[in-house]
């Protein structure tokens, strides 16, 4: 599977996403839609821009009980998305009923990855908060070994944990990687970033960048810049 850059269309109304993408005249970039739009606009927000000809990634991290996300996950299928996600910290038999939801009679069915910790979280809040007294790397790795042995496709993981990542399940596992920066960029509220060229070099699959290109100046230049920069 080759690289590939996924543009993080984090906007509140259809109305601000379609004058987004509509600057984009000889391309369709592959698109995230995450839990603001889709709560704001619903499934046709979905099927409109498939329609448009975009990849979607639908970012909703699921995690509840395995039968309702078995259930959920059939429905997120009918949209003909190209992706989707949900919590490894779920468990193995939420991850498979996910893939056995998500697979359709045919089947064919969309990339499932797994979120292992959130970017937010780190070693004191999971050790005060969840009670997990692991070291974060560690508990990083033994969720996306359990997201791969439930048949998953890969995991959101940072830039920096895509190499171990692949080192622990298979350079065949995605890791698709936010907190992508242009090295003359602002880093906003990102703690740990990376380049695209850095994480094209460490091994990401899939990055998602957002604000760099949604708040540039020229948002398709931005972009063609990234996809230079990562997929060469």
């Amino acid at each position: 599977m080759g690289k590939d850059v996924i543009i993080a269309c984090d906007f509140a109304s259809a109305e601000k996403t379609f004058e987004f993408l509509d600057k984009f005249t000889n391309t369709k970039p592959f698109v995230k839609i995450g839990m603001e739009l889709f709560y704001a606009e619903g499934p046709s927000i979905v099927k409109e821009i498939k329609a448009r000809g975009h990849k979607i990634f639908l970012d909703l991290k699921l995690h509840d009980i395995p039968n309702t996300v078995k259930k959920s996950m059939a429905v997120l299928s009918n949209l003909d998305v190209d992706m989707t996600n949900l919590h490894a910290a779920g468990t193995i038999s939420m991850m498979e009923a996910a893939l056995q939801g998500l697979t359709r009679e045919d089947g064919t069915r969309p990339l499932l990855i797994a979120v292992t910790q959130l970017t937010s979280t780190d070693q004191e809040r999971m050790e005060n908060d969840l009670l997990i007294k692991e070291p974060i790397d560690k508990v990083v790795m033994h969720y996306a070994s359990n997201a791969a042995k439930a048949g998953l496709d890969g995991v959101v993981c940072s830039p920096l944990e895509a190499g171990k990542v692949h080192d622990t399940c298979g350079k065949n596992f995605l890791t698709v990687t936010p907190g992508v920066r242009f090295a003359d960029g602002d880093i906003g509220d990102q703690k740990r970033v990376m380049t695209p060229a850095e994480a094209k070099k460490i091994g990401s699959d899939y990055i998602v960048v957002g604000r760099p290109i949604t708040a540039a100046e020229d948002p398709v230049a931005a972009y063609e810049r990234c996809v230079r920069e990562f997929v060469g």
